[in-house]
């Protein structure tokens, strides 16, 4: 089994309790063909950058898991189909993230004006 990393963005007028079913329709597509989440993150309603549909907004969600290959075609065929997810990016992973560690930086540096 593989790691991927999903993203889809569902249109702004949907509302919250339709977007919880349709996160939920989501993940059970994924998992009847065998995936396992390991997160799962609904990022809230964001502003995008550019017109996409004739939307400015959209409620942005993230998907990592673990799963065969045929997964992703199944996911990306729902995504498709559902006519209130705009947009929908999905990355195969060569190794597992590790969450960035916080940059350490001096106060010395910061006094004496540099960055």
């Amino acid at each position: 089994m593989e790691l991927y990393e999903s993203l889809f963005i569902i249109r702004a007028s949907v509302s919250d309790q339709e977007t919880t079913a349709l996160i939920e329709k989501m993940k059970a597509v994924a998992e009847k063909t065998g995936a396992q989440f390991i997160k799962s993150e609904n990022w809230g309603k964001k502003k995008l950058a550019y017109e996409v549909k004739r939307e400015r907004k959209g409620t942005y969600v993230y998907f990592y898991f673990r799963a065969p290959n045929i997964t992703v075609g199944e996911l990306e065929r729902s995504y498709r189909l559902e006519d209130t997810i705009i947009k929908f990016l999905t990355v195969h992973l060569k190794k597992e993230l590790v969450p960035p560690r916080p940059i350490e930086t001096s106060s010395e540096e910061f006094a004496g004006g540099r960055v």
